[in-house]
């Protein structure tokens, strides 16, 4: 038997209260999936998919209208504390009270999920998160990178097995996004379930092992990372040709062929349909000369574009 999933949402629905009376925002549409224990879980989803509602239904922060959500085997309303100390919500806002020192942070909130001075990490979490130097520093006194490196610290005091990131890299720089990968990648190693929503869909791509998309409080999609770029039917092939062209060459299994540059073709073609040497060979057919020759796969951001914009 498989283990039982780390999270469980079953037909969740939220729709915020209306003005004067009238129906609200329908947030959330039904959306089930589970999050299997011990990977790299990708939540995706333009703005205003729902993301970030589903997160602070998990986090206790918003009311669920309906449907069930299981964290850890618990259920949110019916075994709210145990579910509350199973996971660790790592906001998208930086929010710190300013005069706390970063040792002092870790060790408020470590009292507010009661756990004794005796068993607290604080040191141990900020050496993890490589933060240790600074434990007496102002928390306003930390860099940007800083602070997201605490909040995560933060989020792992009482120890849950789940770590959810809310845009954790939004608007950091690729150095500091490196560094946090790095450190949730070794969470991960340790045990951790991670569960996370980008709107950088390479690092979704590097990253996890599964992914679900979300559009307009709907699921869309959810398969392994691998499947779901495997779904992508277009390539392109990119080919220079010996002569100067007046227009694209054309061909009825050419999804699109377009010029970039007096001699240099783009040709989108259905890998279902025909492949990229039959590609080469109806060019050459047409008395083009080819010179150079590279192409690309399809990769998640062609799929979450596709199917986003399928489902509008």
């Amino acid at each position: 038997m498989s283990p039982p999933p780390a999270i469980r949402i079953d037909n969740l629905v939220k729709r915020y209260a209306g003005d004067k009376g009238g129906q609200g925002k329908l947030a959330l549409k039904g959306v089930s999936f589970d999050v299997p224990e011990g990977g790299v879980f990708g939540l995706l989803g333009p703005n205003g998919a729902g993301k970030s509602t589903l997160i602070n239904i998990l986090a206790g922060l918003v009311t669920k209208t309906g449907g069930s959500a299981e964290i850890w085997g618990f259920d949110i309303d019916e075994h709210r504390r145990n579910a509350k100390r199973a996971i660790g919500i790592v906001p998208q806002e930086i929010v710190f009270d300013p005069f706390f020192t970063p040792f002092e942070v870790l060790e408020n909130q470590a009292g507010f999920y009661g756990i004794p001075k005796a068993e607290r990490r604080s040191e141990e979490l900020l050496k993890a998160v490589r933060l240790w130097d600074k434990r007496d520093a102002y928390a306003r006194t930390l860099s940007g990178g800083m602070k997201r490196r605490l909040l995560i610290a933060k989020a792992m005091v009482h120890s849950p097995p789940i770590l959810v990131l809310d845009e954790p890299t939004a608007g950091v720089d690729v150095e500091l996004r490196r560094q946090l990968w790095e450190l949730v990648g070794e969470l991960n190693d340790q045990g951790v379930t991670v569960v996370l929503t980008t709107h950088y869909l390479e690092e979704a791509e590097q990253l996890c092992d599964r992914i679900a998309i979300i559009n307009h409080g709907e699921l869309i999609a959810l398969k392994p990372t691998r499947e779901l770029v495997e779904m992508a039917r277009e390539k392109i092939v990119r080919v220079t040709v010996g002569h100067d062209l007046t227009g694209p060459p054309s061909d009825p299994d050419f999804v699109k062929s377009e010029l970039d540059g007096p001699r240099t073709i783009e040709v989108t073609y259905d890998k279902d349909r025909v492949t990229a040497g039959q590609v080469l060979a109806r060019l050459q057919d047409q008395g083009l000369e080819v010179e150079d020759v590279t192409t690309r796969e399809a990769d998640l951001e062609d799929v979450f574009v596709s199917l986003t914009s399928s489902s509008n």
